[in-house]
């Protein structure tokens, strides 16, 4: 395993990951609406802020085990259309394993729930065409 090009793809990845979030906000300023309808379930503004190194740590953390598994999956370091390929499993895997979960759990409605399923979709999508594109196996 290359463990430069999987520190560079795990970098890269988090930085479009948080990137991709914040645009997001911009391009579907509804979303934020959304959130904002279930104050009882979501912190405040503040209180996300305050937290916000946690959930960094968490994210990155997430795309290095991310990025060790592609290095693992695709030892010829395949790109952009595996890379593409594995992000958009790893949505389908969020979308599943958390947003219907919380859907499930949490007092949250549907539109929520359909407008996150669609950002954390295309968040691991770009992830995974980073790390891609960043991945190189190691020469033998």
């Amino acid at each position: 395993m290359n463990y430069l090009r999987l520190g560079m793809a795990t970098v890269g990845a988090f930085v479009a990951y948080m990137g991709v979030g914040g645009l997001m906000f911009v391009l579907i300023p509804s979303l934020k609406q959304e959130f904002l309808k279930y104050p009882a379930v979501y912190r405040s503004h503040d209180g996300q802020m305050n937290h916000l190194p946690i959930a960094m740590v968490a994210i990155l953390g997430s795309i290095l085990v991310l990025a060790v598994l592609y290095g693992r999956l695709y030892q010829s370091g395949a790109g952009l259309t595996e890379g593409a390929i594995f992000g958009a499993l790893i949505g389908l895997f969020i979308i599943g394993s958390f947003v219907l979960h919380n859907y499930a759990n949490l007092n949250i409605g549907l539109r929520l729930t359909a407008m996150s399923a669609l950002a954390y979709f295309v968040q691991w999508c770009v992830v995974g065409i980073v790390i891609g594109v960043i991945y190189r196996p190691a020469r033998s």
